[in-house]
């Protein structure tokens, strides 16, 4: 077994993916407090980001609090995925982790293998109350560490393609949006206006990386994870594709910290027409097309051999060394948060996916399809959905992949050079 110090220093890299979140990491508007009450066991739970999201979280364990009182939950915001992930490990070291928290799906595998999340299979088998089977399996790829389940689908998304309706129609195109990569392209070019704005402004970010590879039929690593396939001919043909539409003008790529919120704004502004997102983002870029006068539509990320898109988000993992009265009140919460009603409830209020089949089929859900369809897209594209790579170096390699990546749009180095030098980085850690 890895030594938590060990880890800690991979994860200390951690990208902070649009896997999976709002990029935002302003504390949620009000954080819900909780008072002592000495008849029930009290258990910490710490989730990532503000605003919908934070809300959201801090909604629903309020919820959880009231609906009876036998467990009594703190919910603490802890920055954004990495933020949390660091501060997870080292309260953990410090024998003073939180009982329940979110795992980014990517890093599933590393909390588990190291000692750090417990196996829930023990939990499942025993409880009549779960049915593995109404998870939507296209989210189940990253709960299982070594055939043991280590998390529970939560708050889960795919990126999908924001479109302002009004620059389409202004420029003669369907507001439905380009379902491939040729299509993608005419849209960029007919949005492109110079000095006034582009197709698409869109950061360098692994997540959107991971689509276009899994759109040419590729995979970012080898199916026994011993080695990097991402610059293979998918690869490769995904960035040539970035770097000539960049260099062209038609795709418009923000440099530094804050490239995220950079092509948020652009978007916003109207300086670009189209942008990359994770479904979780939904509500939030609702309210900011409202706020600025447009029509907002969703659609699937463009496909070119296939439709691949990969999966985000986090799941809901209970810590380890937990008393028995503790895990037994971790466990009623995280079965309570995954739940059909409060599955509804999360991805009703932010965007994201909802985990259970039985919740994607509710009256509820549906009314919410037929009234605002921009919420089923992520839904219907989960069809192609695929899980991330959880080998415990994988977010050392994003990072490294990221470098290569921005390297290669923003100062010249070639596509399959830049996929090459990572590669060459990246395979020592699988090995």
């Amino acid at each position: 077994m890895k030594t938590i110090c060990r880890m800690l220093g991979l994860l200390a890299l951690i990208l902070v993916l649009g896997a999976c979140g709002d990029k935002k990491d302003d504390k949620a508007s009000s954080e819900h407090k909780v008072s002592a009450d000495s008849g029930r066991t009290e258990i910490t739970y710490w989730y990532a980001f503000g605003d919908k999201i934070g809300e959201n979280n801090e909604n629903l364990v309020k919820m959880f609090n009231d609906s009876q009182d036998k467990v009594l939950v703190k919910a603490e915001f802890q920055g954004n995925y990495a933020d949390l992930h660091s501060k997870t490990q080292a309260a953990f070291a410090a024998k003073n982790a939180p009982e329940v928290t979110l795992n980014e799906i990517a890093s599933i595998g590393v909390f588990a293998r190291s000692g750090m999340t417990e196996d829930l299979t023990p939990f499942i088998d025993r409880d009549s109350d779960i049915k593995l089977n109404d998870f939507n399996p296209g989210l189940m790829g990253n709960s299982y560490v070594d055939g043991k389940i280590h998390g529970l689908p939560y708050l889960r998304s795919t990126p999908i393609l924001y479109m302002n309706v009004d620059m389409l129609k202004e420029a003669g195109l369907d507001p439905a949006g380009p379902k491939n990569w040729k299509e993608f392209e005419e849209y960029l070019r007919a949005l492109t206006v110079e000095g006034t704005s582009v197709g698409m402004s869109m950061p360098v970010d692994i997540w959107f990386f991971e689509a276009f590879v899994g759109a040419g039929g590729g995979d970012m690593l080898s199916k026994d994870e011993k080695e990097v396939t991402f610059n293979g001919e998918a690869g490769v043909e995904a960035l040539e594709f970035w770097k000539r539409l960049s260099s062209e003008g038609v795709l418009k790529i923000p440099a530094g910290d804050e490239a995220s919120a950079q092509a948020v704004q652009d978007f916003a502004n109207g300086r670009s027409a189209m942008i990359f997102g994770s479904t979780a983002g939904l509500t939030n870029n609702l309210s900011i097309a409202k706020e600025n006068g447009f029509e907002l539509n969703t659609a699937f990320m463009p496909a070119n051999k296939v439709n691949g898109v990969p999966t985000g988000g986090a799941n809901l993992v209970m810590t380890a060394g937990l008393s028995p009265e503790k895990q037994e009140a971790a466990w009623e919460f995280i079965k309570w948060m995954t739940a059909k009603e409060q599955t509804i409830y999360a991805s009703t209020y932010t965007g994201y996916l909802p985990s259970r089949l039985s919740a994607v089929n509710s009256e509820e859900m549906q009314n919410l399809y037929k009234e605002t369809p921009q919420y089923k897209v992520a839904v219907d594209q989960l069809e192609y959905g695929k899980a991330r790579p959880m080998a415990d170096s994988y977010p050392e390699i994003a990072t490294i992949l990221r470098d290569e990546i921005a390297r290669c749009l923003l100062e010249g180095t070639s596509p399959k050079e830049a996929l090459d030098q990572a590669a060459s980085l990246a395979n020592p850690l699988l090995k």
